[in-house]
């Protein structure tokens, strides 16, 4: 059995010809013992095989007073089954198929042929008698002479009724594999069940197509889809006992994979010869050809001619001739030779592939050759010169390429990649078809240094050091386009997506995902503001009780130091850098939850997650499919300061977006996709990404936040290396009621890069705490979030020469007197005639870090004034709150009812 299901004879088929006719067709007598090839065309056929129709009938499927079309047997039962790559079962490209044994049929109870032989391939009885073996070779003439009849298209009336029963297949759309890249053009994965590139017929050099020929079916060229003489010369030799062989055409090779005839059987075989004949009336030689080479399995995994060239030469049948890409006459004798047997079968025959049957595969190569020689096809100077081409061929993958992304972290990015698809409208059939090449918006350098800033088993990163149950994701957006430029959302690519929590399977987001974003939350809740008019120059009463009663806490700190002291004339500048919590509450109730949410969804946002409801669970919110009357319903006052639960990769697409200056691109990981052109075999751009941003949000207004998040990395001590400008917001969400870290994030970006970060429990919520092995003190923003971000930032921007940008210059925006606000102008400060020089007087308006807490209250934090330097220059210590005291604790409570509270800004974290 060939890699097309061909029955063949173990000397005959199963080796190069020899002149010995006792050594059968093909000669040497070294293949006498060997086992037929793999099915490529078949599945799991186990053991079956025709009866011997009664005496004085030969009928198929004829009806009663129709002409009997013979079914009788031909002496030969076959056993075993074909098994597909790596199962048990029997598939189309049948690789390490078990061989069907030749089993001679015994005399059966009125003397024909019986398929109950003996387990070793002998006739049960040793005494046949010469009149049984005349029937016996009467029938199988019988159904010799109907198969001729049939197809020759005679006028008989059974013949006439099984042709025209029998449907010509649609030509088969071959699966094909998909090539992924990253933005380098280095593969990333291949995706598909089979390796295959579909090639236009018409691309396929003419030497090819000769060689595939010579090799399968010399006659090719000159029959009409059936060899009557190879029918013949087989059925002669199996009539008189030889060797069994079989005479499928390429035609018919190609007519049993096209219309999945799996069964073993004379039916099968009479089906087959029709179609054949069908799809010789219907499409020219080069297009069988064409089909036939995009579809016979080569060995190695391989399907198609294309593949077959790549894999064993790293060549291509699409190469231009003579070109150093193209194939050799040698080559393609060699690919040819391979369709044969491609793989071993156990026990028999090692079969053609030059990798593991080199002697063989030369043997076979060289009937190959000459069959191209007396064909014609080739010239005797070109046989001639014909050399073994050893130095071209590869040798067997051992395993998995460098570039193969399935067992690394970033093959997370290609469950995104198929939803990416889905929404361009490449469905999940076309994607199981293949043939596409994608080109994604991931860049190396920056994949690598996610990988090694935020990977617990990285060396370099903060994480390094922490438990395993606590876990790291990370995004970095290029702002001006969408392009994901890097991604991590965990160590296994087939598990929990931490960065973008989606289903692998399909494409969905989670229902239990999100994390808490806490003050990372609030530019949107700012950028809600400024629309209303709300200035930075705003002022805010923190003393204020929340609506239904409740102090609003900010982190623990003590309400005498909040804001230098002035708690109820807060202004909303340094209630930011500060990441004070109550102004946030009253811009979102100023402005409505409503109008942050919209904020939010305008920059990116498009999922978010209600509080627990009366069952316990947190109902998922689709911002594209809802409005504000479901916004209100679910969503209060607290969304001000990140209460609610969102998708990380969402949430850095929306940072993107301020980044830019309030112009949104949707956050991708396909920049094109291609696949080859029918006509030409070129790849074509079939589908591209979206580079035109979207507008939605002020300039002016975003130049005034980004002047405001530019003043962050040095109060939480994370300016990037060379000073280079940087808008980020730190985060923190407490890990119960009882307060801890259960949530810290950090993040911003660059003009020309925005990254986030999150940390939180790998698989289930932890208490997190900022030192070795989850000890040492909370875990808040500035500390390990900032410290991953940092590492990243400064690696990216290094490893690639970024220019340094700077943001575009701030423009003060809104009304320092909107109505909206709830606090009043500070009182101005007591004249104090002995204060004539500010180093003098202690402390003065920099007491503890004031001065909208610059350098996390370091050198502007009153180095004369009381908290001074321990608000200052230990990593912001203290200048979270105005050079506040490092111990303070929490309070037990941030509203009534002891909802979570948010924990961004604890004394001595700066953020």
């Amino acid at each position: 059995m060939n890699s097309n299901g061909d029955s063949q004879s173990a000397r005959a088929r199963a080796r190069v010809p020899g002149p010995s006719a006792a050594t059968g067709p093909d000669g040497d007598p070294s293949y006498a013992a060997a086992r037929p090839a793999p099915d490529a065309y078949r599945r799991g056929a186990a053991g079956q095989a025709s009866v011997g129709a009664p005496r004085g009938s030969a009928s198929v499927g004829a009806p009663a007073g129709r002409a009997a079309v013979g079914a009788a047997s031909v002496g030969s039962a076959r056993v075993g089954a074909a098994y597909g790559p790596g199962q048990g079962t029997g598939s189309y490209g049948g690789r390490a198929a078990v061989a069907r044994a030749a089993v001679r049929p015994s005399a059966g109870p009125d003397g024909f042929g019986d398929l109950g032989g003996g387990g070793n391939g002998l006739p049960n009885r040793k005494d046949l008698t010469k009149l049984a073996k005349r029937r016996r070779r009467a029938n199988v003439l019988t159904a010799a002479a109907a198969v001729v009849v049939i197809l020759l298209g005679a006028g008989v009336v059974g013949g006439t009724w099984f042709f025209d029963g029998v449907d010509l297949p649609q030509p088969k759309s071959e699966d094909q594999a998909t090539t992924i890249r990253d933005a380098n053009n280095k593969v990333l994965a291949k995706l598909g069940s089979q390796n295959r590139t579909v090639v236009p017929d018409k691309s396929i050099p003419v030497m090819v197509q000769r060689a595939v020929a010579a090799a399968e079916d010399k006659n090719f060229y000159d029959h009409h889809g059936i060899d009557f003489l190879g029918i013949a010369r087989a059925a002669w030799n199996n009539f008189t006992g030889g060797d069994k062989q079989g005479a499928s055409t390429i035609t018919q090779q190609y007519a049993r994979h096209a219309a999945e005839l799996k069964d073993i059987s004379y039916n099968r075989k009479l089906r087959e010869a029709v179609i054949a004949r069908k799809l010789e009336s219907k499409y020219d030689k080069q297009t069988i050809m064409g089909l036939y080479l995009n579809s016979v399995y080569f060995g190695e995994g391989r399907y198609g001619i294309e593949a077959a060239a790549q894999g064993y030469f790293g060549k291509s049948v699409l190469a231009a001739p003579n070109s150093p890409r193209a194939l050799t006459v040698s080559e393609a004798a060699v690919l040819a030779s391979i369709i044969k047997q491609p793989e071993p079968v156990k026990g028999g025959h090692k079969g053609f592939d030059p990798n593991i049957n080199p002697d063989a595969a030369k043997d076979r190569w060289q009937y190959t050759l000459n069959n191209m020689l007396e064909m014609k096809w080739i010239t005797p100077e070109e046989r001639a010169a014909a050399v073994w081409p050893e130095k071209t061929l590869r040798p067997i993958d051992s395993g998995k390429s460098s570039g193969d992304a399935a067992d690394k972290p970033v093959g997370m990015i290609i469950r995104h990649v198929k939803q990416e698809l889905r929404d361009m409208g490449i469905d999940d059939d076309e994607q199981r078809r293949g043939g596409l090449d994608i080109k994604t918006t991931i860049d190396p350098d920056m994949q690598k240094a996610a990988e090694e800033s935020a990977r617990r088993s990285s060396e370099d990163s903060p994480m390094h050091d922490k438990p395993k149950s606590y876990q790291a994701a990370l995004i970095a957006i290029d702002p001006n386009n969408g392009q994901v430029k890097a991604y991590y959302g965990g160590d296994n690519p087939t598990g929990l997506d931490y960065a973008g929590y989606m289903d692998g399977e399909t494409g969905q987001i989670m229902d239990a995902g999100g994390q808490s974003p806490g003050s990372t939350w609030k530019p949107y809740t700012l950028t809600a503001g400024l629309q209303k008019g709300i200035s930075f120059e705003t002022h805010w009463d923190g003393t204020e009780k929340r609506i239904g009663g409740g102090t609003i806490s900010n982190a623990g700190a003590d309400p005498g130091r909040v804001c230098g002291g002035q708690i109820k004339f807060c202004q909303l500048e340094k209630a930011t850098v500060q990441s004070y919590n109550f102004p946030f509450y009253w811009i979102a109730n100023k402005v409505g939850p409503s109008n942050v949410l919209k904020a939010a969804k305008d920059a990116g946002i498009r999922h978010i997650w209600t509080d627990a409801q009366k069952d316990g669970t947190s109902k998922l919110i689709d911002l594209e499919r809802t409005d504000a009357s479901t916004w209100n319903k679910y969503f209060a006052e607290e969304i001000g300061f990140g209460q609610y639960r969102v998708v990380p990769l969402e949430h850095a697409n929306g940072v993107a977006t301020i980044i830019n200056g309030g112009v949104y691109h949707k956050a991708h990981f396909i920049a094109s996709v291609s696949r080859r052109d029918e006509n030409t075999g070129k790849m074509v751009t079939y589908k591209s990404e979206k580079t035109r941003g979207e507008p939605v949000f002020p300039a002016d207004q975003m130049s005034d936040l980004l002047g405001v998040l530019q003043k962050i990395p040095a109060h939480a001590n994370k300016v990037l290396r060379n000073g280079r400008p940087a808008a980020v917001k730190t985060g923190t969400w407490e890990f119960n009621k009882k307060g801890g870290s259960g949530d810290a994030w950090m993040v911003g970006g660059i003009p020309q890069l925005a990254a986030t970060v999150w940390i939180g429990g790998a698989n289930k919520r932890v208490e997190l705490k900022s030192g070795p092995n989850g000890t040492g003190r909370d875990m808040f923003g500035s500390s390990t979030p900032g410290a991953v971000w940092k590492t990243f930032m400064d690696k990216v921007t290094a490893k690639l020469d970024m220019k340094i940008e700077r943001f575009p210059d701030r423009q003060r925006t809104g009304d320092p007197n909107s109505p909206l606000q709830n606090g009043k102008q500070p009182p101005p400060p007591p004249a104090d005639p002995q204060c004539l020089i500010g180093f003098l007087c202690p402390g003065g308006n920099n007491n503890g870090g004031d001065n909208n807490g610059n350098n996390g209250g370091g050198n502007n934090g009153g180095n004369n004034g009381p908290g001074g330097n321990n608000g200052g220059n230990n990593n912001g210590d203290g200048g979270d709150n105005d050079g506040g005291d490092p111990t303070t604790t929490f309070p037990g409570q941030f509203l009534t009812g002891n909802p979570p509270r948010e924990t961004d800004g604890t004394p001595g974290t700066g953020g």
